[in-house]
């Protein structure tokens, strides 16, 4: 599969623009944290159909402060209720925004790697009839030393039929 859409240059200048973009979203959010797979693991997950929910509870705890023990921080729980929701519009932003990157990204290795295969196998050929080449098929072909070049180019023809 083509993507000649993907007809792209990336001026140093924009990748800039991005790393500043990037910083300035971690300096506007300098709490966030980095959590290990276990952790992951523990964590309740609240998804949309918890926000109802959560929303629900810190109602009831406006209202019903007497009934919780002293241990209990309200404004604890208002803050992180409340931070939840913009940080779920922002994560689901940076969701896609990383979908669309990662896809872009695949597309364009894949034709990169594609295009180098078609280049490998001009360079042999070219090796054969003009010399000094074949050290430049050597140096090419270590890619493929351990997996063999046919076993690439089936694994990227496999890849790119429609399923």
């Amino acid at each position: 599969m083509s993507y000649n859409n993907l007809s792209v240059t990336l001026p140093q200048a924009d990748v800039d623009a991005v790393k500043a973009a990037i910083a300035t979203i971690n300096s506007k959010l300098p709490f966030l944290i980095s959590l290990t797979n276990d952790e992951r693991k523990s964590l309740f997950k609240m998804g949309p159909k918890s926000i109802d929910f959560v929303q629900s509870s810190l109602r009831v705890v406006n209202n019903n402060a007497n009934i919780l023990p002293a241990s209990f921080s309200v404004p604890e729980f208002a803050k992180d209720v409340n931070a939840y929701v913009p940080m779920s519009e922002i994560m689901l932003l940076i969701d896609s925004l990383n979908e669309k990157i990662n896809d872009t990204a695949m597309a364009m290795g894949s034709e990169a790697m594609k295009q180098s295969l078609d280049v490998y196998d001009y360079v042999k050929t070219a090796a054969k009839r003009t010399p000094g080449l074949k050290s430049v098929a050597d140096e090419l072909g270590q890619r493929f030393k351990e997996q063999g070049l046919k076993s690439a180019k089936t694994k990227l023809a496999n890849k790119n039929k429609p399923e």
